[in-house]
């Protein structure tokens, strides 16, 4: 059984720091393309970061320069860390795990954790 888990989320005043975590279980975590997502209140899911098997990155132009996402194998676990952080930046941000072997792609979601930046 797959299991994507965040947490880390939380309220951050603007200008504060926020580092969320995503644990996944039940694939075989190197091999896939990790991502983190979020969706601000009233709009739809959009991409943040992405991490490939073999640590390539991408980034929303919103975040680049303020948000960095890495990953640890051996922990099966990836991390966003949050610098600088705005208040568009909240929403709820949901962890992706995809893999593509032709013809099938896989994707799997946690259930997300909320970030709220607010004075």
């Amino acid at each position: 059984q797959v299991q994507v888990v965040e947490s880390g989320g939380g309220l951050v005043q603007p200008g504060g720091s926020l580092r969320l975590s995503c644990a996944a279980s039940g694939i075989l975590f190197s091999i896939y393309t990790m991502g983190w997502y979020r969706q601000p209140p009233g709009k739809q899911r959009e991409l943040v970061a992405t991490i490939s098997s073999g640590s390539s990155t991408n980034y929303a132009d919103s975040v680049k320069g303020r948000f960095t996402i890495t990953r640890d194998s051996a922990k099966n676990t990836v991390y966003l860390q949050m610098n600088s952080l705005k208040p568009e930046d909240t929403a709820v941000y949901y962890c992706n795990a995809h893999l593509f072997v032709a013809p099938r792609t896989y994707d799997y979601w946690g259930q997300g954790t909320q970030v709220t930046v607010s004075s």
